[in-house]
Parts: structure tokens; C-alpha cells; sequence
């Protein structure tokens, strides 16, 4: 079936958005649209020069026999403000204060197109680091760590408070919880993670950092290593932080429980990411 160049360039954008960071070699393209290889880089140029244009990624060429393209997912930094700016309105209501100073955060990590949002900013800073897997406990960081996964292609692992019979043979570790100082149990299935695993550890809130430094633990006894940490709302009223090399969306700070008052302000996102090349 031979393709218009109109329906192959909708195709093919289709295909890379849906595949980042996949090399995408120019004969899978060649042979399924019946074009030439010529035809084929011209509309590569096109497709990445609209991505860079719109802010929608960069679209990276792989010279050489076994080279093609590859897709990585990029947000410029006027769009990373506008949504953190959209995350502090949100979350500043009072409204939302719970005991012990925490955030209610059920309806926003509920939100598939703040979730969606939140998970493309994450994964822009990382979308070239070494990454082969996204961590997360068990249960509300679930959906933002398969929105960030989602932009990685790459798996999600999850780590959870009590063996689940499902998931076979786990490993077991003790940590001391930063912010209740009260010693818990994480646990994770030996199948979840391959030795030698570069892993991004992700989570919707971070007090003391605690649980976070748990994983951290977790992951020694795969013998993995952390690629990178991110959350999306970090406390910044701790007495001890026990994470330090962290990416954050946006910091709650200035919290009154009793008089229902709360300060939210942008977290350490900026100061950490380098926009002229979309990393870390």
C-alpha cells in the first residue's frame, strides 16, 4: 500500500511519540510505507523540526548502518513554569491541609491530565540519562510513576508495604520513617528489578524523605543504583532531610494545621534542570 506523504508524516509522529527513546532505524519506515529512504529522511526533517518548533521533543538522528532516529520527550522552560504555577493555585488551598501537615492529593493524582503533565516535566529532565526502570511505593505515587514510565518507555516497579502472594519470591527490607522516626517494612519482588538496574525513584510527596531513603536501601540488595529522584511536592518544614540529590515540582512550606494556613511556592525544579540541553 503506498502512502501519501500527508498520512505517512501523521503515521510516523504517531509512532515516535508513542516509542521515545526507541531507535527507530529509516528502513522499519522505508518498508512500511513502500518509500525511499531519501523520502522518508525528508519527512524526518520535517516531523523534527515541528517538534523542536512547538515544544514537543527532540528528534535525534543515529548515523551509521544501524542507525536511525530517536525521540525524546522535551518541555521548554515557559511550559514547565506554566504548569508549576498551575500546580502551586492548586495546591494552596487550605482546604487541603491534613494532619501531621500533610497535602490531600487524591483528586489531583486522580487528574489524568495533570498526572499526564506532571509525568512529561519529569521525564523531560531524565529522557536521556541511563535509565531502565521508574520506582515508586505503593500507592498514591503509582499513577505519576507510570505517567513519567509512559515518556521513558521504560517499566514501573513497585515496592509495597506487605508481600502480595501474585508476586512471588520478595525481598524484605527495615527502615526508620524520616518524619514518625517508626521503623516499617518495604518489600519487592526479586523478579521486578535486573542486576545492575539504573533506576528513577519516584513520588508524589517528600517530608523528611524517609521512605524515599528506603529504596534507596531496597535497590542495594538487587544490586541496582538510583539514576535520579523526583517528587512532586516536598515539605520543607523537616528538621532533618535525609535525601539530598532530588528533583522537585513544587515545595510546601510555612504549614499551620491548627490555623489552616499554608504557603506553596516552585520546588527545586529550576535551579536544578539545564534548559539548554533538557537534563539534570
Amino acid at each position: 500500500m503506498k502512502f501519501r506523504r500527508s498520512e505517512r508524516l501523521i503515521d510516523m509522529t504517531n509512532y515516535l511519540l508513542e516509542h521515545p527513546r526507541e531507535l527507530v532505524p529509516l528502513t522499519y519506515f522505508a518498508e512500511k510505507y513502500g518509500s525511499a529512504k531519501s523520502s522518508i529522511s525528508e519527512d524526518l526533517g520535517i516531523i523534527k523540526e515541528t517538534f523542536e518548533t512547538r515544544g514537543i521533543g527532540i528528534l535525534k538522528t543515529v548515523p551509521g548502518a544501524a542507525g536511525g532516529v530517536k525521540f525524546y520527550v522535551h518541555v521548554g522552560q515557559e511550559e514547565a513554569a506554566a504548569l508549576i504555577e498551575e500546580l502551586c493555585n492548586v495546591f494552596e488551598s487550605p482546604e487541603r491541609l491534613l494532619p501531621g501537615g500533610y497535602l490531600y492529593l487524591n483528586d489531583i493524582l486522580g487528574n489524568p491530565t495533570i498526572v499526564r503533565n506532571v509525568g512529561r516535566v519529569i521525564a523531560s529532565a531524565y529522557a536521556k540519562a541511563d535509565i531502565d526502570a521508574v520506582m515508586t511505593v505503593a500507592t498514591k505515587g503509582i499513577s505519576i510513576a507510570y505517567a513519567v514510565a509512559g515518556f521513558l518507555n521504560v517499566p514501573v516497579v513497585i515496592v509495597r508495604r506487605d508481600p502480595k502472594v501474585t508476586e512471588g519470591s520478595t525481598v524484605s527490607i527495615n527502615y526508620v520513617s524520616g518524619s514518625t522516626k517508626r521503623i516499617q517494612t518495604m518489600v519487592l519482588s526479586k523478579r521486578s528489578l535486573s542486576e545492575g538496574a539504573r533506576v528513577l525513584i519516584v513520588d508524589d510527596f517528600m517530608k523528611a524523605g524517609g521512605t524515599i531513603n528506603g529504596m534507596i536501601d531496597l535497590l542495594q540488595e538487587f544490586n541496582a543504583s538510583v539514576a535520579g529522584i523526583a517528587v512532586l511536592v516536598e515539605s520543607e518544614e523537616t528538621e532533618e532531610r535525609l535525601v539530598d540529590d532530588y528533583l522537585s515540582l513544587v515545595r510546601l512550606s510555612n504549614v499551620n494545621v491548627r490555623e489552616k494556613t499554608i504557603s506553596v511556592s516552585e520546588g527545586n525544579f529550576f535551579s536544578r534542570i539545564h534548559f539548554n540541553n533538557g537534563s539534570v
